[in-house]
């Protein structure tokens, strides 16, 4: 695929992807639950439940009311009255965080200070970004930041689960990811550091840093990844799955730099970018959100992400499609 659209624009105003009732509970090993949200694409994102002995701790939660009061529902039914005592976010962005508000009152919620700060300012919670299209419904969400922060790591326990919350020492995917890390059940939830069959994105972090926290994700030995966006990732698929991250980033580095070379803003680079294996990939606008950041950290300076939005829906040739909202049910969830 070279320049255009990801869809031609023709998928502007409908929804493709899967209904907030696709999305389905998949228990792991005996309580450690993968909350799935077909299709993975923008603001659908995975969560998940580790039910200990007599409470529960859950790990992010959804962009929307409808989604959150979903998935609480199930992990409720799961956890048949072992409340929530504890949760975690492992970044800020609103599909993973907007729902909290919907936690119990009581419930302590930690994450990285970085997560904190920036969910105390992001305008998105309030009005709903106008670069999608539909453009999403949040429902009646309200702020709610972390109020137990770590700038490296924590440990918490869900009744007798322990759970290891980390940040990879680096700006990757945001600057205050953390993943969580079951070291019993070699289970990882690993937010958007690892996006799954779909278009990694990184504009709100760092190309090289992502690219750099892939060794330390696979250094965790996980039998099971659930990433932050699509199909879980068995043990035997892990390999595969970071090698793809690897030569996506490596290709968005190449691109950004040939790009330079000749001249090229971020936008105009897209356009001439061959995706070649990537094209496939859902979301694949994000290309050019990706380079404006590579070319920020080239430039050793901030980012325009308004203008890196309105070249994302130039190249895409209109809004970006999300699906967080509508849709026919659809994808599966392990791969």
């Amino acid at each position: 695929m070279s320049g255009g659209s990801a869809n031609g624009g023709s998928a502007h105003g409908h929804c493709r992807g899967a209904s907030p009732s696709a999305a389905r509970l998949h228990e792991l090993v005996e309580g450690v639950h993968a909350w799935i949200q077909p299709d993975g694409t923008w603001w659908i994102n995975n969560a998940g439940a580790v039910i200990g002995t007599g409470e529960t701790m859950v790990i992010d939660t959804c962009a929307t009311e409808e989604r959150t009061r979903r998935f609480l529902a199930a992990v409720g039914e799961a956890a048949d009255g072992r409340p929530i005592r504890v949760a975690a976010n492992t970044h800020d962005h609103g599909d993973h965080t907007h729902g909290n508000c919907l936690l119990p009152s009581n419930a302590v919620l930690v994450g990285h200070e970085s997560t904190r700060r920036r969910m105390l300012r992001d305008p998105t919670i309030d009005a709903a970004p106008r670069q999608w299209d539909p453009v999403p419904d949040w429902g009646k969400v309200s702020r709610r930041p972390p109020t137990i922060v770590t700038r490296s790591e924590l440990t918490v326990y869900a009744g007798d689960r322990r759970v290891d919350l980390v940040h990879p020492g680096r700006v990757a995917h945001t600057q205050g990811d953390l993943v969580a890390w079951l070291p019993d059940e070699r289970i990882l939830f690993a937010g958007d550091l690892v996006f799954h069959g779909l278009t990694p994105l990184v504009f709100a972090g760092s190309v090289r840093g992502a690219l750099e926290s892939l060794d330390w994700l696979a250094g965790f030995g996980a039998d099971w990844i659930v990433p932050g966006h699509g199909p879980i990732v068995g043990k035997a698929a892990v390999e595969s799955v970071l090698a793809d991250h690897e030569r996506y980033y490596r290709f968005v580095l190449r691109t950004a730099e040939r790009g330079r070379h000749e001249g090229l803003n971020a936008l105009e680079t897209a356009q001439q970018a061959d995706l070649g294996e990537f094209a496939a990939w859902a979301d694949a606008e994000r290309l050019v959100l990706n380079l404006h950041r590579a070319d920020a950290e080239s430039a050793g300076g901030s980012m325009d992400v308004g203008r890196a939005f309105d070249d994302a829906m130039v190249w895409n040739g209109g809004p970006l499609t999300t699906h967080v909202c509508c849709g026919p049910d659809a994808a599966p969830p392990v791969v």
